[in-house]
């Protein structure tokens, strides 16, 4: 997993319109790239949407945010229609950003244990490195703007 004080990697994945995302793309900016388990659920649509009604405010605050899950391009592009979302989604169907960032992992609901996006935020710097980390237990989805932003 990587860590505060981490460098992060330069090449993000595609967005939702299969255009290729870098960090150098937010040179100047604050990242705030959170990991989400599945498009169109419940909770991950609460987290979604509030950092769209807080999008202005952390914008303003230097902030750029992209989301991530493993959902495909056409799934994203729903997520995004559907919620009026302001920011880009990463398609990570390869999983190869989850796991270099060390968020894919064992879950369990229901009493059912499967692998899955485990909702962390990571929050980079203007110079690529991490500043913080918001893991799992830490999120809250109602709120994780006013989190971000404190």
């Amino acid at each position: 997993m990587l860590n505060v004080n981490d460098k992060a990697p330069e090449i993000l994945g595609r967005d939702e319109n299969g255009n290729e995302i870098k960090l150098s793309d937010f040179k100047g900016k604050k990242l705030v790239l959170y990991f989400y388990p599945k498009d169109l659920t419940s909770g991950c649509t609460t987290e979604a949407c509030n950092l769209r009604d807080n999008y202005t405010e952390l914008q303003a605050q230097g902030y750029e945010v992209v989301g991530v899950s493993v959902d495909d391009e056409k799934k994203h592009q729903r997520f995004i229609a559907k919620n009026e979302l302001p920011f880009h989604l990463i398609a990570d169907t390869e999983k190869a950003l989850v796991e270099q960032f060390g968020v894919w992992g064992e879950k369990k609901m229901c009493g059912r244990t499967y692998m899955g996006t485990l909702r962390t935020t990571f929050i980079i710097s203007e110079d690529g490195v991490i500043e913080r980390v918001f893991t799992p237990k830490e999120i809250k989805v109602k709120e994780h703007a006013a989190q971000i932003l404190k």
